[in-house]
């Protein structure tokens, strides 16, 4: 279930998601593109129009102080000329002269009147002026004429106003709309049927899988995840297949160690029971028998007892996982003590125990876990030995990791079992291993206290020379990001 900030956050649909992307990527940018080009397309349409005005006002102007307009705009020839180019460009021009006052106008209307319009005011100060009327659909330039008889032609004598109509580009452009309209909706039912073409595309492997999926849990088809409809689908099945091996192992590894544990706990029972019977059998059994059989009977016990304790070491490893307590732990001091503690039975043994330390080493460890770790690998040492063997320990490390090694004389293990040695309940010589109370559960627990410590722990064994542990921890414990 997935929450964001304390609430839960809704499944998105594969092919509802497909959709709206391919119409968004479809319709969106075509949208834009297209009203972009219209924008365009009208900008450089009046840039184009106004410099045509602008290069015939220029024409104008200079027709109109040449004759002598501004004084005298009874000259024919120029009148008609102005009223050709209104014409043309089915708009207005007018002539002012200094006062503003209209002095011409093409439309007959406003001749003699006084135009005090910004546009009319900036041009007779000398500044050429164009103005886009979107609303009238029109072209408004506004063009000083300046006196041809001063020194520097600064002087202005008047102001020509020009209006040309843009129907033509909003005819155009009106027609482009349209035109856009058209190819968004043909754009847009495109989309459409493309994404949901698409859309069922993907969903099909998707539905593919769940329907394979709930197969191999109903126990169905060939047990295995088979949709090689896409790449991707065929990464997931093969990845699928992969987790679905393991648990599969997983499941074989848990009912063999169920069958191991049954087993386990079920001999020292039988033994005890044979031994019971055997004295509630017997009516006039000797006191040696009885204080024989009962010692007999104490021995499975303890067997018993070792086994379950074992098993409980293991629960307790597999349910706190990476609940470590870990703490700065001076590790010469934890092999000393360590090796203390199984002294008394490797003298008992007859077996000599060996410490060897190169450097002082303090190490971020859970101390209960790798001292149990650690403890299993030295007394197994000394119990799988021979008399008058040995068991070396040292302990090394560089700016990284630390080393323990456990080196002992003892029997050695066969070379086709090293690779299971950390199996549980995985036993080299059954018959030796429960004469010394082994459980073949001591490697499992170290292995998994030392992995819990993000270690690793290799083997050398040559049978009937020794066996040799070395175990690699970190110097410093890095939580995994969960």
């Amino acid at each position: 279930m997935n929450k964001r900030n304390g609430k839960e956050r809704k499944p998105k649909s594969i092919k509802l998601f497909v959709f709206i992307a391919i119409i968004a990527v479809g319709v969106i940018p075509g949208m834009l593109i297209m009203g972009g080009a219209m924008r365009l397309y009208e900008d450089r349409s009046l840039q184009s129009e106004v410099s045509s005005v602008l290069a015939e006002a220029k024409l104008l102007v200079n027709q109109i102080e040449s004759v002598g307009y501004l004084n005298d705009p009874t000259n024919d020839a120029l009148t008609t000329n102005l009223s050709s180019v209104g014409n043309a460009y089915f708009g207005r021009i007018m002539v002012l002269d200094s006062s503003l006052r209209v002095i011409r106008d093409t439309y007959g209307v406003d001749e003699g009147r006084i135009v005090v319009w910004n546009n009319a005011v900036t041009a007779l100060s000398g500044e050429t002026v164009n103005t886009y009327d979107r609303g009238h659909s029109v072209i408004i330039v506004t063009v000083p004429i300046r006196s041809a008889y001063s020194e520097d032609q600064k002087e202005v004598d008047g102001v020509l106003i020009i209006t040309k109509s843009t129907d033509s580009i909003s005819r155009n452009i009106k027609f482009y709309r349209e035109i856009f309209i058209l190819v968004t909706l043909v754009l847009l039912f495109a989309s459409v049927g493309l994404s949901f073409y698409l859309s069922s595309a993907v969903k099909k492997p998707v539905e593919k899988m769940k329907k394979s999926i709930l197969d191999i849990k109903n126990g169905l088809g060939s047990g295995t995840l088979e949709v090689n409809d896409f790449s991707e689908t065929s990464e997931i099945s093969e990845s699928f297949n992969g987790v679905l091996e393991q648990m599969r192992s997983i499941d074989d590894s848990r009912q063999e160690f169920v069958s191991n544990v049954s087993h386990e706990l079920k001999t020292p029972l039988t033994s005890m029971k044979v031994l019971a019977d055997s004295i509630n059998s017997m009516e006039d059994a000797p006191i040696d028998m009885y204080k024989e059989f009962m010692a007999d009977i104490g021995n499975e016990i303890d067997r018993e007892t070792k086994i379950i304790n074992d098993l409980l070491s293991l629960v307790k490893l597999d349910k706190s996982g990476n609940a470590l307590n870990i703490t700065q732990v001076n590790m010469n001091e934890l092999m000393e003590l360590l090796l203390k503690r199984l002294s008394p039975i490797a003298e008992k043994q007859k077996v000599d125990l060996v410490m060897e330390s190169f450097r002082p080493v303090t190490a971020e460890v859970d101390e209960v876990k790798f001292s149990l770790a650690i403890m299993n690998l030295v007394e197994n040492g000394i119990k799988y030995n021979v008399e008058g063997g040995y068991v070396h320990v040292s302990l090394n490390a560089d700016h990284q990791y630390f080393f323990v090694r456990v080196e002992d004389s003892g029997m050695g293990i066969p070379e086709d079992s090293i690779s299971h040695i950390f199996d549980r309940f995985y036993r080299v010589d059954k018959s030796h291993s429960r004469e010394i109370g082994g459980t073949g559960l001591g490697l499992a627990i170290t292995k998994n206290c030392v992995v819990m410590h993000h270690g690793e722990i290799k083997v050398r064994s040559t049978e009937g020379e020794g066996t040799t542990f070395d175990v690699r921890v970190p110097l410093r414990y890095i939580e995994e990001e969960k």
